[in-house]
């Protein structure tokens, strides 16, 4: 049995390799995930036996009953004044499992993340919801934070943050911030919305639309005067509107692209890349921000037609997914599989590529 290893020495291990995530499963040794890849730690592999010791030694009595009941259950762990780890723990075959995704103790600035300054101008908006999406893992979390943070340091409002588990915690600063954990303080992400509303806030954060109430409590919350930030797990703007109004039942599709032409601000999408210049990864955005010409494509069911508008836009702050992956391509940074694979046009992509290096010669 494997009584030497404790999740102590595993958490100190995550944060010294500047791993994204910690891995543990029986039958093989704690494998921690560093610049996008999984790695084994020098450590024999875990007998069920051990990784039940780890479970119990970070899992609460009440958490416990959760697992068992539901077979998973998520939390989040701090860890000293290094980091806070969001924990999924499960059962598989019988055994447990455990992953852990650090959280970095420190907040970037938008512009170490790699965001053009307009997006800041975004923050400072009275009203309308602001979507940031991409797929898991794609430093969604990391960026909605920063966001909130940069409103805490400058605007004197009141923030409430709904999340599950809480990542980041958010002192005090200019504004004052509630920071409400679905199963902990209040039953749901939509329930917690329409009990903020009448806590009189500013800023609304909900970490994650899962459903249909959420979804139309937050658009709610975007109409009637509140600046409402979002996350939805897809990839670029057109795809996040069809998905937003189709999560709707038909009847009610059209009253929704009403309110998302009217409400929705921005849709901020980004993908997490290895780069090749260095150890680490760099985010690539799409952003699109909301123009007239914009609102009238999602009011008409034209949202095929919105990726033309974000790259005409670059005047009111849009960038394409492919101009930023060919940016990033061409200052060293990206490899070419990356920029060609990840890419949502790659004919075109590679065309602009040739034309750009045939320009330079």
């Amino acid at each position: 049995m494997n009584s030497d290893i404790n999740m102590t020495d595993l958490l100190q291990a995550t944060v010294d390799e500047g791993a994204s995530d910690l891995h543990i499963r029986v039958g093989v040794p704690p494998m921690l995930r560093v610049h996008g890849a999984l790695t084994p730690l020098d450590s024999p592999s875990l007998t069920p036996e051990a990784t039940e010791a780890l479970v119990h030694a970070i899992v609460s009595e009440e958490k416990m009953q959760e697992l068992m009941r539901c077979g998973g259950c998520d939390l989040a762990l701090p860890f000293g004044d290094l980091a806070r780890f969001r924990v999924s723990v499960f059962k598989e075959r019988g055994n447990f499992g455990i992953v852990l995704r650090q959280i970095p103790n420190k907040l970037l600035s938008l512009e170490q993340i790699g965001l053009p300054e307009q997006v800041k101008e975004l923050l400072f908006r009275p009203r309308g919801l602001i979507l940031v999406t991409g797929p898991t893992g794609s430093g969604k979390s990391t960026t909605l934070a920063s966001m909130i943070d940069i409103i805490n340091k400058e605007r004197d409002v009141h923030i409430i943050t709904v999340e599950d588990p809480i990542e980041y915690y958010h002192p005090h600063k200019k504004s004052v911030v509630t920071q409400r954990e679905v199963g902990q303080d209040v039953s749901s992400f939509a329930e917690a919305i329409r009990r903020g509303l009448r806590q009189d806030p500013d800023v609304i954060l909900v970490g994650e639309m899962r459903d249909l109430e959420t979804m139309q409590a937050a658009i709610t919350a975007a109409e009637t005067g509140h600046l409402v930030f979002a996350t939805l797990h897809t990839t670029g703007a057109a795809p996040t509107v069809d998905r937003s109004v189709d999560a709707f039942p038909t009847d009610q599709q059209e009253q929704v692209r009403t309110q998302l032409s009217v409400g929705l601000v921005a849709v901020i999408s980004q993908l997490l890349l290895p780069r090749v210049d260095k150890p680490g990864r760099v985010a690539a955005f799409e952003i699109m921000i909301s123009t007239p010409s914009i609102r009238s494509r999602i009011r008409d069911n034209k949202t095929f037609q919105i990726s033309s508008d974000i790259q005409t836009g670059a005047k009111y702050g849009m960038q394409s997914l492919d101009s930023h992956l060919l940016e990033l391509y061409l200052g060293g940074l990206i490899s070419y599989d990356d920029l060609v694979t990840k890419s949502q046009d790659p004919d075109t992509l590679v065309q602009k590529l040739k034309e750009e290096l045939q320009a330079r010669r």
